[in-house]
């Protein structure tokens, strides 16, 4: 769709009004209802009035979560890796920490990447979260973050099998001191994760990806080019 010409005289009365919700933001007086206007606002004058995109995925460790929220940065989506940051101020999972202190240390950076998200969001911009997420409380919070944004919000389920996930994952295991997203598991890990896993029902409205990028690229509204990397690759989470 053509977006809309403006003239100079709603420019400016645009430009007017981002200025005064922006400085009603810096001045922390914002409410979630201007968060959304100044979203609006900034995709108008930007040429872009339709919503920014919040992709969300559901799936356990090796089901190839990365490989497609690569794919999806290829087509301008920002993407916000929490395992990434875990790594970048913890060290490795397993090796500069305890395994069970996990959790602890990635709260805050999930809080933080949840800011961050909503901003990016709240700016226009398409956000991909390379996270699993594997209960219904989790992603129907994650869902409100980005309806608060006044974000479309897509939710990506990964099912895959355990063999197919257990041979991404000792492939993986070989870098596991050197890539954040290859964090150590071993087969009874993935097991009792598997446990805890639930996997989105009737009343989570999602898409299933079974390998092939294609059906998400189309559900999202994007063209899926050779440039993207292929969602058959091993090693990927």
């Amino acid at each position: 769709m053509t977006p809309p010409i403006l003239d100079d005289t709603l420019v400016h009365i645009a430009e007017q009004r981002l200025g005064t919700l922006l400085w009603g933001q810096h001045l922390g007086t914002l409410h979630t209802h201007g968060q959304a206007e100044i979203a609006r606002i900034m995709r108008t004058l930007s040429g872009r009035p339709s919503q920014a995109k919040l992709v969300l995925m559901a799936g356990l460790q090796g089901s190839r979560k990365t490989t497609i929220a690569h794919a999806l940065e290829n087509h301008g989506f920002l993407r916000f890796s929490p395992d990434e940051r875990v790594f970048k101020v913890h060290g490795h999972y397993g090796r500069d920490f305890p395994r069970g202190q996990y959790r602890v240390r990635e709260q805050p950076i999930l809080n933080e990447v949840a800011a961050e998200v909503q901003r990016s969001l709240t700016s226009g911009r398409d956000v991909v979260l390379d996270h699993g997420l594997w209960t219904v409380l989790e992603r129907q919070e994650w869902r409100r973050l980005g309806k608060e944004a006044q974000a479309d919000v897509t939710l990506i389920y990964l099912p895959g099998t355990h063999e197919d996930r257990w041979d991404r994952i000792k492939e993986r295991n070989q870098q596991t001191y050197n890539d954040p997203n290859a964090m150590y598991f071993t087969e009874e890990d993935l097991r009792r994760h598997a446990a805890r896993f639930e996997p989105p029902g009737m009343d989570e409205p999602h898409i299933t990806f079974v390998g092939d990028l294609d059906p998400v690229f189309q559900a999202l509204g994007l063209d899926h080019n050779s440039e993207s990397p292929n969602p058959m690759t091993k090693g990927q989470d």
